[in-house]
């Protein structure tokens, strides 16, 4: 029995897709079907509905999703304990972020981080989401901060995780001011609007790509660039290069200084959260002291 196949069965019933989990779990489709086949040999019995779109667990899959999410978070628990022997490792602090968020609200907070936990030592371990989350499932870090919005599919969901709503931001389309299309009426106009897009592997390219289905705006855009950076596209618009949907926390200078400016009218802005997640077993005394300090418009 191979514990690796308990995760995978887990990325399994979260996405409902073989080919979605194995991108989840860094393996190839079929590497990952061999995996999945093999617990089933070893458990004797069926675990997913293979017909079923999306694909869903057999009673006897749920079964073992159950048991094999308690013995892993038991296994997790152990590790901690352990680790907790050690005084100075209590000290340390891991926090899981994106690269935009460790540049915004990460770095306002963490004067208040070092008060609160008094930790010794810091980490700041940034990635894509989905790193991020792994690392918080795998206890490779304490807390996580992370973007939220029902449109990310990738997310920290079900009763492994607490979570703390921090702040509310919103997407604003900016573009310099030099070519940005003001706060136009909806009438369409025929010469697009150079659009700069965040890569698919980024948490906001979907809050735009499910806004933009939602809700076109006055004016034709067509991509000209795609960056997997939020800071990069900062740059970029600021350069003049088109349009593109920033956090406010990130733009907010730039534009009070006149430097961009917002393009359109508040339809066109994209509201989400930054959150605080953690997993709900114990952590070490540094981060349980952050995280009871740590004040929150709302928990879930």
């Amino acid at each position: 029995m191979d514990l690796q196949w308990i995760e995978d069965l887990m990325a399994l019933a979260r996405t409902g897709s073989l080919t979605r989990a194995a991108a989840l779990r860094h393996v190839t489709h079929p590497a990952f079907g061999r995996r999945i086949r093999s617990l089933e040999a070893w458990a004797g019995v069926a675990l997913i509905e293979r017909g079923s779109k999306p694909l869903r667990l057999t009673p006897a899959g749920q079964r073992m999703l159950s048991q094999g999410e308690e013995s892993l978070r038991g296994l997790l628990d152990v590790r901690e304990e352990l680790r907790t022997a050690n005084t100075e490792q209590q000290r340390v602090l891991t926090l899981a972020t994106g690269r935009t968020l460790a540049r915004t609200w990460v770095a306002e907070w963490l004067p208040t981080v070092v008060a609160l936990g008094q930790p010794a030592f810091v980490r700041v371990k940034t990635g894509a989401l989905a790193d991020t989350l792994n690392w918080l499932e795998h206890g490779e870090a304490d807390l996580l901060v992370v973007y939220h919005h029902l449109s990310i599919s990738d997310r920290p969901q079900g009763r492994g995780f607490l979570q703390k709503t921090l702040q509310q931001d919103r997407l604003l389309p900016v573009a310099r001011r030099q070519i940005h299309p003001g706060r136009a009426g909806p009438r369409q106009v025929d010469k697009p609007m150079p659009y700069l897009a965040y890569a698919p592997s980024l948490a906001l390219s979907g809050l735009v790509r499910d806004h933009l289905q939602h809700n076109p705006p006055p004016m034709r855009l067509q991509k000209v660039l795609e960056c997997d950076s939020a800071d990069a596209l900062l740059e970029y618009a600021l350069k003049g290069m088109g349009v593109c949907w920033l956090p406010g926390s990130l733009v907010g200078n730039a534009c009070r200084q006149g430097a961009l400016a917002p393009c359109w009218d508040e339809r066109m802005e994209i509201p989400f959260q930054v959150r605080l997640v953690r997993p709900r077993r114990r952590l070490s005394d540094v981060a349980e002291a952050v995280w009871r300090g740590t004040p929150s418009s709302s928990s879930v």
